[in-house]
């Protein structure tokens, strides 16, 4: 059992991509900035947010439970920010498509780990 959510390989992975999502945002256009990318900075922050304020309610599954199920909505709000982005700017497709992948195996680990919080956590 992790004794901190720092243990917890979900968020180490989200926070390492909201890391990366920051600098990515920094080579958009200026006028996106203040448009795809703070929504895709805010999602990606929200990932990785309510695995942090899930975890602080481990001792309530349910709770947990909720927390890491608006992880994963804000994981796949973060997706579809990063396919925005990359249709709209073809100079940033390359990267975006990249973090589109990452997100998409974090999507699966978050997911594997409700499962595992559903069926094993102490209750």
């Amino acid at each position: 059992m992790a004794k901190s959510y720092l243990d917890l390989g979900v968020y180490q992975e989200s926070f390492d991509l909201f890391v990366n999502v920051h600098e990515f945002t920094r080579t958009l256009p200026k006028y996106e900035l203040y448009e795809q990318g703070s929504q895709l900075r805010r999602s990606s922050d929200s990932v990785n947010s309510n695995i942090v304020e899930g975890y602080g309610r481990k001792d309530y599954q349910k709770d947990f439970l909720r927390f890491l199920t608006y992880s994963r909505a804000s994981n796949d709000e973060t997706v579809n920010h990063l396919r925005k982005i990359a249709a709209v700017h073809p100079d940033h497709r390359e990267k975006a498509l990249d973090l589109m992948v990452r997100y998409r195996k974090l999507g699966a680990k978050l997911y594997n780990f409700s499962t595992f919080v559903s069926d094993k956590w102490k209750k």
